[in-house]
């Protein structure tokens, strides 16, 4: 039996398989974590796992396929780029998090007032006991914040104090946040922003105040669980500050 009709090795179909479990453990960890079936340590676990495979998948397969090439063995290579191709995918899309992560600060606690960060109040029971503390430590984290996110600041409307409190309720169901409090006379509105895959939590709370003809409008978004946000809240804050300021 010649190379080219020999059956593929079973190197190339451990690297074809270990590429795609890999790639179904990341799916499959945050989807657990979403509906309740394990914490996001483990789910986490399930990521390094599937990088793990992936990385071995790449490494192994592009050394396998050098010398699948210069032997002719044909059956053999479809296995390889599978295992390569799905394996490159997870490293990439592994590395391009890593990247964010450290083009960021590690903190998760984002507010547009430092000094005076708004206060959460129906929030606060909604958040289990393994939940990030909400204390603000301006110490800790303001000087890095600003450094990072020097747009995140307070918004001033020449809109009454009511009218904003209406337009920050429209702009947070437009970008489908959960309302989970509206406190028009306290000038206040909390609400929970739901990460699609992991369903993780971030919280976020906009105060309105009065300040001569028109208000000025703050918020603050903190992350339930993890260290390093990735930047989701002062994307999230930056996104609401440019829809507050449409129309």
């Amino acid at each position: 039996m010649n190379n080219n009709t020999r059956s593929a090795a079973w190197w190339s179909q451990a690297i074809m398989i270990g590429s795609i479990v890999g790639a179904a453990l990341l799916p499959v960890g945050a989807l657990g974590h979403r509906i309740g079936l394990w914490s996001f340590q483990t789910a986490f676990i399930f990521l390094g796992g599937g990088t793990l495979l992936a990385v071995i998948a790449v490494i192994g397969g592009a050394i396998a396929l050098v010398v699948v090439l210069r032997s002719g063995r044909v059956a053999d290579r479809p296995l390889l780029y599978v295992g390569l191709l799905l394996g490159g995918a997870v490293v990439v899309l592994m590395l391009a998090q890593v990247g964010t992560a450290r083009s960021v600060p590690p903190i998760h606690n984002i507010s547009t007032d430092v000094a005076d960060p708004p206060a959460f109040d129906v929030v606060i029971g909604l958040r289990g006991p393994d939940s990030n503390p909400l204390d603000y430590d301006a110490a800790a984290i303001a000087v890095q914040q600003q450094a990072a996110y020097p747009r995140i600041q307070t918004i001033t409307s020449q809109r009454s104090a009511g009218d904003s409190f209406d337009r920050a309720l429209e702009v947070l169901n437009g970008m489908g946040l959960e309302i989970v409090n509206a406190d028009h006379d306290g000038g206040r509105i909390e609400a929970v922003a739901t990460s699609f895959w992991f369903g993780f939590k971030d919280d976020l709370v906009v105060r309105i105040r009065a300040s001569g003809a028109g208000s000025i409008v703050d918020l603050r978004s903190v992350s339930r669980v993890g260290v390093s946000d990735l930047g989701v809240n002062a994307k999230r804050i930056e996104e609401f500050a440019n829809r507050f300021k449409e129309s």
